[in-house]
């Protein structure tokens, strides 16, 4: 097994957070939903990530059912290095305004236990934000996975800053994967996020995770965060395996994922070209994208956390090869 070097990693600030190394170790491939791996693994998989520079951790309660979060808590046993930092989320959907509040207090401390800590760095809602009379409501996921715009302001994010306030979050974020109308207004208005989650690929694509008809228009959101001094952390970057060169774990034909796979022929000759893995291309190429801060990575073990952090040293993208990766995406 490749060994993942200890070392200084380059750093960007991150909104009002602050300084954060350029990639962050993200909680999917922790919480094993990008294939199987253990539990001894990924706790050594965490403690690798700190020694190689990485400071900030992207966790959530839907990776493994806390599964994610439980392996933080089991790598550093409530005492993390001085320096790293770690995020939550709450999926909140459509929960009825007047048990907003409670259920994402309970979120928080469900988390802070698993985790073993006494405070989050940043917690995001997890939730689609979508406008209010938008036939994305509709979707048969829209119960768990929707929340409102309307109730976004007058309840959610309120209760966030009372959540800063009280000391139990440091800052609050996004996941801008909701409608990009909603985000991208959210973003402009006050008070706003610290932090938004943006897709980070060649494809422009969200995949499974987009439940409206029409572009995703992830770099609107991205500009429009730089725009308003709101931090982006990139997500996606291999678009769920996606940009790597094989699918790991078993989806149909007409799954996004193996859609998008299947579009990136190219893409993967092109990789092949250069001697570059398709996975390294595509983080390489999310570093390079404009206004993107740190790319969230969704490895599941050392290995692919080495060819990750070995991607990152050898730097983004220049511009000539960035443009020959969208060829490969242009249509015809």
């Amino acid at each position: 097994m490749r060994e993942v070097s200890s070392q200084q990693m380059e750093k960007r600030n991150l909104g009002p957070l602050g300084p954060v190394s350029r990639l962050t170790l993200g909680g999917g491939g922790l919480g094993q939903l990008w294939g199987r791996t253990d539990r001894r693994e990924c706790v050594a998989t965490v403690r690798a990530a700190v020694d190689a520079g990485i400071d900030l951790i992207d966790l959530a309660y839907r990776y493994g059912e806390g599964e994610a979060e439980l392996v933080f808590g089991a790598a550093f046993e409530g005492r993390p290095p001085t320096g790293v930092r770690v995020t939550s989320k709450c999926l909140l959907g459509n929960t009825p305004a007047a048990a907003i509040e409670a259920r994402l207090r309970q979120s928080v401390q469900d988390s802070l236990a698993r985790l073993r800590l006494e405070r989050l760095d940043l917690f995001f809602l997890h939730s689609n934000v979508a406008p209010d009379d938008h036939p994305m409501r509709q979707h048969p996921d829209a119960g768990a996975r929707m929340t409102a715009h309307s109730d976004f302001v007058a309840v959610v994010r309120p209760c966030l800053e009372r959540l800063v306030a009280e000391g139990l979050i440091g800052a609050w974020g996004l996941t801008g994967i909701g409608h990009p109308d909603a985000i991208i207004d959210l973003l402009g208005d006050r008070p706003p996020p610290a932090v938004v989650q943006c897709i980070a690929n060649p494809l422009d694509s969200p995949g499974s995770l987009k439940f409206y008809d029409g572009p995703a228009r992830p770099r609107e959101i991205i500009a429009a965060a730089q725009a308003n001094q709101v931090g982006v952390m990139g997500i996606r970057a291999v678009q769920a395996g996606a940009l790597t060169a094989a699918i790991d774990r078993d989806l149909p034909d007409e799954h996004p994922e193996v859609r998008d796979y299947n579009r990136a022929g190219a893409y993967r000759a092109l990789a092949a070209e250069l001697g570059i893995p398709a996975a390294a291309l595509g983080h390489r190429y999310a570093l390079a994208m404009t206004g993107v801060d740190t790319v969230v990575l969704g490895v599941k073990n050392r290995m692919e956390l080495a060819e990750c952090v070995a991607a990152a040293d050898a730097g983004p993208l220049p511009a000539d090869l960035m443009a020959r990766v969208d060829g490969c995406f242009r249509e015809k």
